[in-house]
């Protein structure tokens, strides 16, 4: 399992981890490269189907990333989307999948150190985790399609 990279989801709101993203990029901090952004308006859009379908098409952690609690731009988002994010954790949970392959950040738009350090973070959790159990189903009727 030496040789396993994750493929890590990361829904970035618009206003603060987005722009965070950016700062580590404009200072050259980097993260790792198989965490893929996705930009939301606010993290208060991403509904438990859109990480869901994340985990289906393939990744093997996911994460939502918004805006310091209590300084949401469209006034609770961040907090409407903690409450997804824990419910879609009991859902990981109880298909055996393990909650900790899903996550909750906040972080404001200057933070781009904690951006790439909570990219890292995650990606070395999720490498200890191993690949997705979804994936390994799916690789599974993959094979036997193809024999």
């Amino acid at each position: 399992m030496e040789n396993f990279e994750p493929e890590i989801v990361a829904f970035c709101c618009h206003y603060c981890a987005y722009t965070a993203a950016d700062m580590a990029g404009s200072k050259r901090i980097s993260y790792p490269a198989n965490v893929k952004i996705i930009r939301v308006p606010c993290t208060g859009k991403v509904d438990a189907i859109h990480i869901m379908k994340a985990f289906e098409k393939g990744a093997d952690g996911v994460y939502v990333a918004g805006c310091l609690e209590g300084d949401c731009h469209f006034k609770n988002g961040n907090t409407r989307a903690r409450y997804r994010v824990e419910h879609v954790q009991k859902i990981l949970e109880d298909l055996g999948w393990g909650q900790e392959r899903l996550a909750m950040i906040n972080m404001s738009a200057g933070m781009g150190e904690r951006f790439a350090s909570t990219a890292f973070e995650f990606t070395e959790k999720i490498k200890d985790l191993g690949p997705s159990p979804i994936k390994i189903t799916n690789t599974d009727k993959h094979h036997k399609a193809i024999s």
